[in-house]
């Protein structure tokens, strides 16, 4: 049951159970919904963050009471149809018992991890692992621990020890019998364990949608494990904006974005572990790439200027810190290495998808593009390398898309239409429940393929499938998954906005498209999209398919290059460095390039 208004009762949280997945949560007397499961770890998908302005939010209320809140535009409802709501403006005023949407229960299938390319790698970790005897002193006068363990390793250029490693050093020697497996990173003793123990090192890609770990033995480099999960930022929002909003005006914005960041981290670190028989204490060095956003969100660094032209980062080189620092429980002075940024929103996920496929783009005319919420593109020509950042939005990814969701079961991933028919394949093979990056590209190619989209993006009347939703024409993908106007509109914007950086960085280096030896498509979107549709859309030039390659998750393979190497590192700063930022919207043209690459002519 809902209502409009009422008084709130007086008690001053209401719990909220969520049907079928036996989870509460608390929420205060001004609390929606929404941020009552955020706070509770309850996933609920929201790509505006609960702003109420996507519709992505939906939630039906089994038992008690909830008041609907003013919507903030003149477009939004509060109501949905069949009875569903929006979490984020529907207040709870009593205990409710909540049922939550398909789409934020579909389980994930595809949080992208594997990829192509990176060569053959030859450990050079920043670690390196000894196995010590202590002597047995039995002096007058002691001599301390620290001393008699630094004195047994014998290399003078060792000549401190982490305070959390000598916190534990006297339990650890005595019980381990004097004996000991210690790892060391330049000049300091970083973990002290039993002999026997392995030297684990994590590799992060830190994504905007998805977070992808990989587990090595930094001794002999070999991949133990690998998992990708998704983003737990993305509670806060789809899209890099609503995030940088959050940090900057919620009193503990920044710090709830942190601890969402190195949440993620550490349940790759116990799941990884668990998987290969390990504990999270093993591991003592850490490589990290992220773009820019997911780069200062994870270590907590000042957002606000990010926000606004012309987006400077607080810091761009490389850099390491220890992890303790960043809010990870791992070897007591385990280490954290961040790729570096290039500028803006290029950061260290795009140096590592340069690193990974370097062999590729080295000779010759190449773009090489991870598209995504934000998309990054790298024009390569003549030994150069000019880089820019497309705020593409999360359309392409599935969100802000009214039946949008990430890649999951149910997922409509393929869709084609011949005659009356629409065909709708699904992840999984599940009924569909909503359309993910794929889906909506391919939808978006085969409706202007058959005439129901006409140039300017307006689908046409005349099949079967288009209803009017709303007072707006919508395609019925599946009983359940609409295809909107705004919905095409949002996809046009995206691909506008990528055309327009592709167009530039030809633009800049007096090169004809047909200039274009090779196109490498990164990441977990690009892994999956059929290359022919994303040409019928305009999203990428009209080039002999045989041109593209779709490499994964390069920027996985890259980061997991920079940790099993310190010369890898060095390298990616190097590749960093040669990278030429260039701001879109400082170049003369952007708008009237943007624009005219909108339609589908």
């Amino acid at each position: 049951m809902q209502r409009s208004t009422g008084v709130n009762p007086a008690a001053s949280r209401r719990r909220v159970r969520f049907a079928g997945i036996d989870r509460d949560a608390e929420c205060t007397e001004r609390e929606t919904i929404f941020q009552g499961a955020r706070r509770a770890g309850v996933r609920v998908v929201g790509a505006c963050g609960g702003r109420g302005v996507c519709g992505t939010c939906a939630v039906r209320i089994a038992a008690g009471e909830v008041e609907l809140l003013d919507p903030p535009g003149p477009h939004a409802r509060a109501q949905l149809a069949n009875g569903w709501l929006r979490a984020c403006l529907a207040r709870p005023l009593g205990d409710c018992l909540v049922e939550l949407s398909p789409r934020s229960l579909a389980p994930v299938a595809r949080a992208e991890v594997e990829g192509a390319g990176g060569a053959a790698v030859e450990p050079a970790p920043a670690v390196r692992a000894l196995t010590v005897a202590l002597p047995r002193r039995r002096s007058p006068r002691g001599v301390a621990d620290a001393a008699r363990l630094l004195g047994a390793l014998g290399d003078p250029s060792v000549a401190r020890i982490d305070l959390g490693v000598l916190r534990e050093l006297p339990t650890q020697l005595r019980a381990s019998g004097w004996r000991a497996a210690v790892c060391v990173r330049g000049d300091e003793v970083i973990a002290v364990d039993a002999p026997g123990r392995r030297t684990l090192g994590l590799a992060v890609d830190f994504g905007t949608t998805n977070v992808a770990g990989f587990l090595l033995d930094l001794t002999t480099g070999v991949q133990l494990a690998s998992l990708g999960i998704e983003n737990p930022q993305a509670a806060y929002g789809a899209d890099l904006v609503s995030r940088i909003n959050h940090a900057v005006r919620a009193p503990d914005g920044a710090a709830e974005l942190r601890r969402a960041a190195a949440g993620a981290v550490g349940a790759l670190a116990h799941d990884l572990c668990a998987a290969a028989s390990a504990q999270p204490r093993e591991i003592v060095d850490v490589a990290v790439c992220g773009n820019t956003a997911m780069h200062h969100l994870l270590l907590e660094l000042p957002v606000a200027q990010l926000g606004r032209a012309p987006f400077v980062p607080a810091l761009e080189a490389a850099a390491d810190y220890k992890a303790r620092e960043v809010g990870l429980a791992l070897a007591a002075g385990a280490w954290v290495h961040v790729l570096p940024n290039v500028g803006g929103f290029v950061g260290g996920d795009h140096v590592a998808a340069l690193l990974a496929t370097e062999t590729q783009w080295d000779a010759g005319t190449s773009i090489v593009m991870d598209i995504g919420t934000n998309t990054e593109i790298s024009l390569v020509h003549a030994g150069a390398i000019a880089t820019v950042s497309c705020p593409s939005g999360p359309a392409l990814e599935g969100g802000h898309i009214s039946c949008g969701m990430r890649a999951a079961e149910g997922a409509i991933e393929r869709v084609r239409i011949d005659g009356g028919r629409i065909e709708a394949q699904t992840i999984g093979g599940a009924e569909p429940v909503g359309l993910c990056g794929s889906g909506v590209l391919d939808a978006v190619a085969e409706m202007r393929r058959t005439g129901l989209l006409d140039a300017r993006g307006r689908i046409q009347p005349g099949h079967p499938a288009v209803h009017d939703a709303g007072g707006r024409r919508a395609l019925a993908l599946a009983p359940e998954v609409m295809f909107t106007q705004e919905d095409v509109r949002a996809v046009q914007l995206a691909k506008a906005a990528v055309r327009a950086g592709i167009d530039l960085l030809l633009g800049e280096a007096g090169l004809a498209e047909r200039a274009i030896d090779r196109v490498l498509i990164a990441g977990a979107f690009g892994a999956y999209i059929d290359v022919q549709s994303a040409i019928a859309c305009g999203l990428v030039p009209a080039l002999p398919v045989e041109r593209f390659v779709q490499v994964g998750n390069a920027a996985g393979v890259g980061v997991r290059m920079a940790l099993a190497s310190v010369a890898l590192r060095e390298r990616a700063r190097r590749i960093a460095q040669r990278c030429r930022y260039i701001e879109l919207g400082s170049l003369a043209g952007f708008q009237q390039t943007f624009l005219g690459r909108i339609g589908f002519d």
